[in-house]
């Protein structure tokens, strides 16, 4: 083991060619490896800050529409509390209104069945006066054809003729 070399105590030639290895694969990648690592990172973290500022504008974009989502929201509960309003309004005018013509056309008929009842009384009345005349009529004239001899007699008769009648 004495004509071997060492690898703790390298001689000098072996150091100028490592060193001379060394210097061609740092100057090789220093070349060409290096720019096309480093343009690899900095695309890289162009995409990253490219996504990050997305990132961002997607979120304020997200709180954005979330705001205008609930003032639209907003908007449509009073809109509907406004529509349920105006129809409750509408319905209960409709209410009165509706009220108001029953009730007018209620008087309306009982002032017609009062006049018609009325007219029929006055009908009835004069049916009566017509019928009580001629009933005096044909009891005058029965009393005459009769000729009765006396008063006592007359007034019997004129009383059985108003029972028949009755």
């Amino acid at each position: 083991m004495g004509n071997m070399p060492s690898i703790l105590t390298p001689d000098f030639g072996l150091l100028f060619w490592m060193l001379v290895s060394f210097l061609v694969v740092f100057f090789l990648l220093a070349k060409y490896g290096f720019p096309a690592i480093l343009g690899a990172v900095e695309e890289r973290k162009n995409f990253i800050d490219e996504s990050l500022k997305n990132a961002r504008e997607a979120n304020e974009k997200l709180a954005g529409v979330k705001a205008e989502s609930e003032k639209l929201l907003r908007e449509a509960r009073e809109k509907q509390a406004q529509i349920i309003k105006e129809a409750m309004a509408t319905r209960d005018s409709i209410v009165a209104e509706a009220r108001d013509k029953a009730q007018a056309e209620g008087r309306q008929l009982l002032e017609e069945a009062k006049k018609q009842i009325d007219a029929e009384k006055d009908n009835a009345l004069r049916d009566i006066r017509s019928q009580v005349a001629d009933l005096s009529v044909q009891i005058a004239e029965k009393v005459i054809r009769r000729q009765l001899s006396g008063d006592g007699e007359q007034e019997k008769y004129i009383e059985r003729m108003l029972e028949d009648v009755k």
